[in-house]
């Protein structure tokens, strides 16, 4: 399994495999266009070239994509609704040119549907964004923390969701660890945990995970990322957590403040090369 962080795509994405490489990434993320909103850069097939040939020369092995922020598939709002769809389907297709393995994306908010009509409008738009798609960059779910009535805080609608949209595009989920713990998961009672998550979607499911330690408490839904064993999680958990990555081959990518996160990356790739 591989470790690495978010990386910032300054000046180009050409730039994010030496931007990984200077904190100790063997796999980065990246967002490919600007997570707030506006066009996509264009990716020609010149930026395409420089950015595989510097994911070699610095030894990248995985590349992920985050998704924008402002994804909401249970929007009221036709606009936001289908821009989203859009959206998701130009990183799928931005990905497959670029090489990476998968885009993930939260879900949106289910404040103006209500829980069961956001589930059902979810599905419809997921089955819209991926008509007809045979990329090889595929899509994963990533947890919320719950914070208002956020899609996805509980690993049952996530789920739920994937089998109802029933696509092969669909890989499974982006676990992060501090969403999870936010929204109830209590990572310090680890195999209480792993077991409900094995039951709620399957372990089989998990495909990524976000490295985070938590500033919040346990069930508290705010989304507060800290560095490794500096959070509630706490060091002790995290070795299990990397146990548990790297026996079931899931990648980490940390989500961090530089320029803490490159010591973040050090600590999980001891926890990984203990004998």
């Amino acid at each position: 399994m591989n470790i690495g962080c978010h990386v910032s795509i300054a000046g180009g994405i050409q730039n994010a495999p030496k931007n990984g490489a200077e904190v100790g990434c063997e796999a980065i993320q990246i967002f490919t266009r600007s997570p707030q909103g506006g066009k996509a850069p264009e990716l020609t097939p010149e930026i395409i070239k420089d950015f595989k040939s510097e994911i070699k020369k610095y030894g990248i092995k995985e590349v992920y994509i985050h998704a924008p922020y402002y994804i909401n598939f249970a929007s009221a709002n036709n606009r936001i609704r289908y821009g989203s769809v859009s959206a998701i389907r130009s990183e799928l297709e931005r990905g497959s040119q670029i090489g990476a393995r998968y885009v993930m994306t939260h879900i949106g908010t289910a404040k103006e549907l209500g829980q069961e009509e956001s589930i059902k409008e979810t599905v419809k738009m997921l089955k819209k964004t991926l008509e007809n798609y045979n990329g090889k960059t595929l899509l994963l779910l990533e947890n919320s923390a719950g914070a208002g009535e956020i899609i996805g805080d509980s690993l049952k609608e996530l789920a739920e969701i994937i089998k109802k949209t029933a696509s092969p595009a669909i890989a499974g989920i982006c676990l992060d660890t501090q969403h999870s713990f936010a929204s109830g998961y209590d990572w310090r009672d680890f195999e209480k945990t792993i077991k409900r998550i094995d039951q709620e979607i399957g372990l089989e499911n998990v495909k990524l995970m976000h490295a985070n330690d938590s500033q919040s408490d346990c069930g508290s839904n705010r989304d507060r990322h800290e560095h490794i064993g500096h959070g509630k999680i706490g060091l002790e958990n995290f070795q299990k957590i990397v146990t548990f990555a790297k026996k079931n081959k899931i990648d980490m990518i940390c989500e961090t403040e530089t320029p803490g996160n490159k010591k973040d990356i050090e600590t999980l790739k001891e926890f990984r090369d203990k004998k």
